[in-house]
């Protein structure tokens, strides 16, 4: 049996090999230097009435930039001529262009929601306003006018599969104007940004952020760039490392005060079991509110947020999700306070989605609501440092204690713009006494033109578990990886979490465990006659060893190959093994489980994501192999449809069948989910989501109505309810109504 040691030596190696093979090969590698100049936009002398049309005189003293196509050939000759112009004045940045189409008709403009993409033709402009090379605001807009902003985290990097939810957070949202005009010469839009939504730092009155400008034809697949950023990273043109610069002279950001008060009332329906257990009873509540939200800029680039009985009823539904693992689900934020700049809170520990700090910890407990009394955020970059910091106080509810809940991140660029040190302390304190506090350091080092060195440390204490070593309660991270999509790729680390690592304020899938972890890729371009854009194949080794005696716990192998296509859609073909040794039984839906023992089994899959520019569109995916010692078919459809600018039905299904013949066991999970989006104009929306899992025998539904005054002035209208599917498994029988909820929330804000 192997030994712990040989383990917690591949740990010293690997940390080892992080620091001697960069040196070795940095020699011969160009570092990272950015020779080109800023762009210098104009300074506008006249005003710019944003109304979509670019014929102010104002304008007329700005020269258009010079796109490049970016896709699908790279500086290949663009098929529509495109003017987009950058200014600015003492309050804004601004953006103009006019859009030429020679086929106005096929123009597609399918959105009318607020940051909904849907398959159109956009303009972006993204900011690297922080200038961290790690960070971006990412503001878009299409024919129909609509305002979509993302905030972009860890320089696009860490994600497994689509960015968006991860890296890329669709939820952040602020202040910011756009109008547009569709004419018989294709389009023309007018973006204007003020500096107080952007933060940033202001050096000898000179400003540099990191800066694109996009342009994309959706029906054509086509994307042009400013400037010309190569296509060698997955959406190059947003990687805050790959951006060009941009400098402004002689502006400020100001120090507006915005307050946000809201009142909400509304009235809910529960079903409650009697205290005799013999039955459920409904009862029905009314209930109003009030609260709000205090937004300050201390300077340019320091943001703080005091938010006083927060309420997040207009989030949307988390989606169904399938767990055939014997691990917990992770549900991405959607609730907007916690947006900002969240990216300054990233600390990734082991897996796709474990880290150290994750704000559902706040004001959710076991999937029910928490009432916030209150608590403050200050996020900005002071110097060379990122800072970070929330509080927050919850209340006592569902048998949960009050807790206080404290966040503080400190991050400094050194060497280089692309490397950093950082470290992190969280808190969770509760009212009966109980707390768990955790610390964490970590760096980056960029060491040749794309090779980057992770070393990341954190260690929890808690009140619960008073005496450990510092084997029991630690983590520990080296990795040293090639970022690239063309050309070879690499990512070799070694990780261990010991088994008491269990950080109040995170999400942590495992403990006890010591990762070696290997990746190699290499992509290519293919042929200008070629249908298909580029390809890579992917080797991937990941192993999660017992750190108390270095037995093997999961192995993970499987070979991939992923198709970009010209025509924008994707395809990944997939052989995977993978290997278990469970020292506890998994329980699984109708009875079903995998007992104890030692586990191989192996994997094809097959993903499909349709070109977005289509009106009617169906991406899929499915696997098939064995499952433990059974059998697991699994199949997803997710078809969307644009009928008009003004709807668009979408609706996703996916379908499980688990056997295990020798045991005569079996179940079946299906998960259907149909979406409804409504715009009757880019302030008035609806957006219905019906859900259905076999698995938890419960059909929900989430219905929105916003009317958006103007950013900060919002009215919405909230409808949620859930059935219950399978009433007579359980003793008492279940209702059928499991709960309705109605609630009206208007929003105002005062900007002082």
């Amino acid at each position: 049996m192997p030994q712990p040691i040989k383990w917690r030596a591949l740990l010293r190696a690997t940390i080892v090999v992080c620091a001697v093979f960069p040196l070795m090969s940095a020699r011969s590698q160009s570092q990272s230097v950015e020779t080109d100049s800023p762009f210098i936009p104009t300074r506008l002398s006249g005003p710019i009435e944003i109304d979509g049309f670019i014929n102010d005189l104002a304008w007329e003293e700005v020269d258009p930039l010079p796109l490049v196509m970016y896709e699908p050939i790279f500086r290949g000759a663009p098929s529509e001529r495109t003017d987009i112009r950058i200014a600015y004045d003492d309050q804004y940045l601004y953006l103009g262009g006019n859009l030429y189409d020679s086929d106005p008709d096929g123009i597609r403009a399918n959105s009318m929601y607020r940051d909904l993409y849907s398959g159109d033709d956009t303009v972006s402009l993204i900011l690297d306003t922080f200038n961290d090379r790690q960070n971006g605001l990412w503001f878009y807009t299409n024919p129909n006018g609509i305002r979509a902003d993302m905030a972009i985290s860890n320089d696009l990097e860490g994600s497994v599969g689509s960015p968006f939810g991860t890296v890329i957070n669709s939820s952040w949202n602020t202040f910011w104007d756009v109008a547009t005009q569709v004419t018989d010469m294709g389009w023309s839009v007018e973006m204007r940004i003020p500096f107080t939504s952007l933060g940033f730092q202001s050096e000898d009155g000179v400003v540099e952020m990191g800066f694109s400008v996009t342009r994309q034809i959706a029906r054509k697949n086509e994307t042009q760039v400013f400037p010309a950023i190569p296509p060698n990273w997955n959406m190059s043109f947003a990687k805050p490392s790959q951006l060009g610069r941009i400098q402004l002279h002689d502006v400020r950001a100001g120090r507006p005060l915005y307050i946000t008060p809201y009142v909400s009332g509304g009235g809910a329906t529960e079903a409650n079991l009697l205290e005799d257990e013999s039955k459920y009873e409904h009862k029905s509540n009314f209930t109003g509110d009030i609260g709000g939200d205090v937004k300050f800029n201390i300077t340019n680039n320091l943001t703080l947020d005091l938010t006083v009985n927060t309420d997040f009823a207009q989030a949307e539904a988390d989606d169904e999700q399938v767990n055939l693992t014997r691990f917990s689900l992770f549900f991405p934020e959607k609730r907007r306070f916690f947006q900002e700049r969240a990216g300054i809170f990233d600390f990734r520990t082991a897996g796709r989605f474990d880290r150290l700090f994750n704000t559902r910890q706040i004001g959710l407990y076991e999937g029910e609501t928490v009432p916030i009394y209150g608590g403050a955020r200050l996020v900005g970059r002071v110097g060379s440092w990122d800072v970070g910091a929330i509080n927050m106080q919850t209340a006592a509810a569902h048998g949960n204690p009050s807790e206080n809940f404290g966040v503080y991140r400190l991050r400094k660029q050194v060497f280089n713009p692309n490397s950093y040190v950082g470290s992190m302390v969280t808190t969770r304190i509760a009212s009966n006494g109980y707390w768990n506090a955790v610390y964490g350091l970590d760096s980056q080092i960029k060491v040749g033109s794309r090779e980057y060195l992770e070393f990341k440390w954190a260690q929890v204490f808690d009140e619960a578990v008073p005496d450990i070593t510092i084997r029991d309660n630690s983590y520990a991270r080296a990795r040293i990886e090639r970022r690239t999509e063309i050309g070879f790729a690499y990512s070799l680390s070694s990780t261990w979490g010991g088994p008491n690592f269990e950080p109040g304020m995170g999400f942590v899938s495992r403990t006890g465990f010591i990762q070696p972890f290997f990746t190699l890729s290499y992509g290519w371009f293919a042929s200008e006659a070629s249908k298909v854009l580029s390809m890579r194949p992917r080797l991937l080794f990941a192993q999660f060893r017992r750190d108390s005696d270095g037995s093997l716990e999961t192995g993970a192998y499987w070979f991939s190959w992923f198709l970009s296509m010209k025509s924008g859609a994707f395809h990944t073909f997939e052989v995977q093994a993978r290997t278990e040794d469970l020292l506890e039984a998994i329980e699984f839906p109708e009875d079903t489980e995998v007992p104890i023992g030692k586990y191989s089994f192996y994997n094809l899959g097959w993903e499909y994501m349709a070109h977005s520019g289509r009106l009617f569109r169906v991406d899929g995916s499915a696997t098939v192999g064995s499952f433990y010692d059974g059998t697991n078919i699994e199949i997803q459809a997710e078809p969307t449809w644009n009928l008009s600018r003004h709807l668009e039905l979408g609706a996703t299904y996916q379908f499980n069948r688990v056997r295990f013949p020798d045991r005569g066991q079996a179940f079946f999970v299906h998960v259907a989910r149909i979406r409804t989006q409504i715009g009757f104009s880019t302030q008035a929306s609806i957006n219905a989501f019906l859900q259905y899992n076999t698995a938890s025998d419960v059909v929900s539904a989430n219905v929105r109505f916003r009317y958006n005054f103007r950013e900060g002035n919002d009215l919405w209208v909230v409808y949620n309810e859930g059935r219950n599917t399978d009433r007579l498994s359980n003793d008492p029988e279940l209702p059928f109504l499991d709960g309705r909820r109605v609630l009206m929330k208007y929003t105002y804000t005062l900007i002082r």
